[in-house]
């Protein structure tokens, strides 16, 4: 475990609520008491979620669980397992191109466990990156998960490479909530597959992009039931020293053009989201060169949600790592990523 830091500054509120003790909550009345219940943190929780959609634009509803009509685009054997080029409707007219990735075991009948792999940012081949196509190294999870026996599914990330959706047009204010709604309806995907062991649940994966993408999805979607986040994160205080301008496009939040200037206004920091994924399994990557993301404010951050865990029982579940690299996900790091996908996913 990593020691407690000290911050001699004071941090600024959250919506009237104090970034670190998350224990902190508005009660009926709109007073401040502290949870000491699992149920008093969930108005917190529900309060931080709220914060969240306003800035990324709201869930879509059952209206746009359309019938998914997954189409198998290409199909290409890779030694044990098939690596399939398809797509799939997210939304009434959107159609999300993606790789699925299943082992030939699980085809031949003993159904496996999935993981949903996500993209890190790659304007030229996309997902293809996951799947060991091309790109940097140390991004081919899909790849290496699928040849440990698990299904995966990587889905592409709106407005990157090949994938243009028109946000606008299918009812989305931001590519944020494109992909976390994409993402949702990839687990129902992944759901309908016989080869998919369903009931354990499913993991999600993913760096840099990918990696604040896994969180986004996970706090929203109950079914993943462990959360990978390389590289993914600081606090919106820290990150570019409070320069939220990189968020302010449309393939993310242009909502964040409302708090350029005045970051501690924003209504959603990691400090909560984090939190938010309690009681499940968190594995975290957080390089100590990085110059994206600050692996002392993801110390901060976990310093804050680890009694959110605590008070559900399960302290050790949010695991932190800081390899001596840059803004990467190197080998001892993925590879042990792996292994708490596996205590999680193949427990039973």
């Amino acid at each position: 475990m990593l020691s407690v830091l000290v911050v001699s500054a004071e941090v600024p509120r959250l919506r009237g609520l104090s970034r670190e003790d998350l224990l902190e909550f508005h009660d009926a009345s709109g007073s401040v008491q502290r949870a000491a219940t699992t149920n008093e943190w969930e108005q917190r929780r529900a309060e931080a979620l709220a914060g969240f959609l306003s800035v990324t634009g709201p869930l879509p509803g059952q209206a746009q669980r359309c019938p998914l009509h997954m189409k198998i685009e290409e199909e290409v054997d890779c030694g044990n397992y098939f690596r399939r080029l398809i797509s799939y409707e997210s939304s009434p007219d959107g159609r999300v191109p993606a790789y699925l990735c299943i082992p030939k075991a699980a085809l031949a009948g003993h159904s496996a466990p999935a993981v949903l792999c996500l993209h890190p940012t790659e304007n030229v081949i996309g997902h293809q990156v996951v799947v060991g196509l091309g790109g940097k190294p140390h991004r081919q999870y899909a790849a290496e998960l699928a040849e440990r026996g698990y299904v995966t599914l990587s889905p592409s990330y709106p407005l990157l490479a090949k994938y243009q959706p028109d946000l606008k047009g299918l009812g989305f204010s931001s590519g944020t909530m494109k992909a976390i709604w994409d993402n949702i309806r990839g687990l129902d995907l992944l759901e309908t597959l016989p080869f998919v062991n369903k009931h354990v649940g499913f993991a999600a994966i993913g760096h840099s992009l990918g990696g604040h993408n896994s969180i986004f999805t996970a706090v929203l979607d109950g079914r993943l039931k462990v959360v990978i986040s390389s590289c993914g994160f600081d606090s919106v205080l820290d990150y570019y020293g409070g320069n939220l301008k990189g968020w302010v496009q449309e393939r993310y939040m242009p909502k964040m053009a409302d708090y350029l200037g005045r970051p501690q206004d924003v209504p959603f920091d990691y400090y909560e989201l984090i939190a938010a994924l309690a009681p499940r399994r968190v594995f975290i990557n957080a390089p100590l060169k990085d110059a994206n993301f600050k692996w002392d404010s993801v110390d901060r951050v976990a310093a804050a949600a680890w009694p959110v865990f605590a008070l559900h029982g399960v302290e050790s579940n949010l695991i932190i790592r800081h390899p001596n690299c840059e803004h990467d996900f190197p080998d001892q790091e993925r590879m042990e990523a792996y292994q708490v996908i596996e205590s999680v996913l193949r427990q039973h």
